[in-house]
């Protein structure tokens, strides 16, 4: 049998894949709206690839839900129904809380500390009236806790699902109360984590996501009339 040298295999990611990532990125971000036709010539040019890869990584994104395919006229980023947000809402209240409840049982304080670190900083956006410092650090705290259940497949779902609507979950306007509320729910999520009460920390984190509903529905419509 021939031996295998060391170093050598396939390492290098697919350019398709690379390209995926990047428009996942753009479409996560916001910028690339609902509903917005993809211009292939335009993102070619920006990223410095022909059309094969680029073509490879819209029928990937599609098959993700994150771009529609239109017969004969191309890609655009995908839109999401009333019907379907409240469902996808919903399925990610429960992957959350399932990642609380895991994560209380693998979780290590150092952990929670780099958590805290996030946690200081967005009440400290909070205070200041940053919502961009404030959701930025929020998202942190979210896929900190999704890290920390240690169960890829959750996070692989939770991933590809959230991302639909990650610009919306990460950007909506919140009247004070609403704000506030939330910043007492994430003080909350960080003593129950030092507690590791997994039970009382999936309530919380089921909770905490249903009641962003009307919040993100809102916000969902508005970027895509917008």
């Amino acid at each position: 049998m021939n031996k295998i040298e060391p170093g050598i295999g396939i390492s290098r990611r697919y350019l398709h894949d690379e390209v995926a990532e990047r428009m996942r990125e753009l479409i996560r971000s916001g910028e690339m709206e609902p509903k917005a036709r993809i211009n292939e010539g335009e993102l070619t040019e920006r990223f410095g690839i022909s059309r094969t890869p680029l073509r490879e990584a819209i029928k990937i994104l599609a098959t993700e839900g994150l771009l529609e395919l239109l017969p004969n006229r191309g890609a655009r980023v995908a839109s999401i129904s009333d019907g379907e947000l409240e469902e996808m809402m919903e399925v990610i209240a429960g992957l959350e809380a399932t990642a609380g409840d895991l994560a209380c049982r693998t979780i290590t304080d150092a952990d929670i500390d780099a958590l805290v670190v996030d946690h200081d900083a967005m009440v400290e956006a909070w205070k200041a009236g940053d919502e961009a410092g404030y959701f930025s650090h929020n998202r942190r705290i979210h896929e900190g806790i999704m890290a920390a259940s240690r169960n890829t497949i959750l996070a692989n779902i939770y991933e590809s699902l959230s991302g639909r609507i990650q610009r919306s979950r990460y950007s909506a306007h919140q009247t004070p109360e609403q704000w506030a509320r939330a910043v007492s729910e994430h003080e909350r999520m960080i003593a129950l984590l030092r507690a590791r009460d997994g039970a009382a920390l999936a309530v919380l984190m089921r909770e905490h996501i249903r009641g962003k509903k009307s919040v993100i529905a809102a916000n969902y419509g508005a970027a895509e009339t917008a």
